[in-house]
C-alpha cells in the first residue's frame, strides 16, 4: 500500500516537472510579434495608431523646441532700433528671427503710429495664430489616448465571444487549445490598448506642457513690447 502511494507521488512529481518544462519552453518561444498576431486585426489598428502618435509627438516636439529658441537680446535690439527711428532695421531683425515671437513683434512694428490698443490687439491676434499652429495635430494625440483603451476593450469582448462560440461549437469535446485563440485575442488586445493609451497620454501631456510654456513666453514678450511703446520718447 505504501509502495503504491510513493509510486503515485513520484509519477505526480514527474508530471509536474514535465509541465513546468513545457511552460518554460513555451515562454522562451513566445515573443511580442507572436502575441501581436494572436491579437487579430485590432492589433493592426493599434499599431497604426501608435505610429501616428509617435510621429505627431516627435514632429511637434521638434517644432516647439525650434519655436521656443529665443535670442535674449532680441527685445533690447528691437527697442534700440525703434528709439533710433530705424523701423526698417527692426522689421529686418524680426524677419531674421523665424519664431512666433518674431512674427508677433513684426506685426506690432507694422502697426506703429496707430492707437496702442490697436497695436496690442494686432499683436495678440498674431500670438493666437502662432499658438494655433503649434497646436496642430495635438488633438489627435488626445484622441488616440482615449481611443486606444476603448479598442483594447473591444478586442476583449470580441475575443471572449470567439472563445464562447468555439466552446459551443465543440459541444462535449471542449479543449483548452480550442479556446486559446479567443482568450489570447481578449487578453492581448487589452494589453495593447492600454499600452497605446498610456503612451499617447504621456506624449500629449508633454506636448501640452511645452505649448503652455510657449504661451507664457509669448505673453511675457507682448507685455515687454507694449511697455516699451508706453515709454516716453
Amino acid at each position: 500500500m505504501l509502495a503504491n502511494v510513493l509510486l503515485q507521488i513520484q509519477e505526480g512529481a514527474q508530471a509536474a516537472v514535465e509541465t513546468a518544462q513545457n511552460v518554460v519552453q513555451t515562454e522562451k518561444t513566445l515573443n511580442i510579434i507572436d502575441l501581436a498576431i494572436k491579437g487579430g486585426w485590432i492589433m493592426i489598428v493599434l499599431g497604426i495608431m501608435s505610429i501616428v502618435a509617435v510621429y505627431i509627438f516627435v514632429e511637434r516636439y521638434i517644432a516647439l523646441n525650434k519655436a521656443g529658441k529665443e535670442d535674449k537680446n532680441f527685445i533690447n535690439n528691437i527697442k534700440m532700433h525703434i528709439h533710433q527711428g530705424n523701423l526698417q532695421g527692426a522689421k529686418q531683425l524680426c524677419a531674421s528671427n523665424k519664431t512666433p515671437i518674431g512674427a508677433m513683434i513684426d506685426k506690432g512694428i507694422s502697426r506703429l503710429g496707430r492707437p496702442l490698443n490697436d497695436i496690442d490687439q494686432a499683436v495678440e491676434n498674431v500670438a493666437k495664430l502662432e499658438v494655433a499652429k503649434l497646436e496642430n495635430g495635438v488633438s489627435m494625440l488626445a484622441t488616440i489616448a482615449n481611443l486606444g483603451p476603448s479598442l483594447g476593450f473591444l478586442g476583449t469582448v470580441t475575443g471572449m465571444v470567439k472563445a464562447f462560440f468555439d466552446m459551443a461549437a465543440a459541444g462535449n469535446n471542449i479543449d483548452i487549445q480550442l479556446l486559446s485563440g479567443g482568450i489570447y485575442e481578449a487578453m492581448v488586445t487589452t494589453v495593447g490598448g492600454l499600452i497605446v493609451g498610456i503612451m499617447a497620454s504621456f506624449m500629449y501631456s508633454v506636448v501640452v506642457a511645452k505649448i503652455n510654456k510657449m504661451v507664457f513666453l509669448l505673453e511675457a514678450r507682448t507685455m515687454e513690447f507694449m511697455d516699451m511703446l508706453h515709454e516716453p520718447a
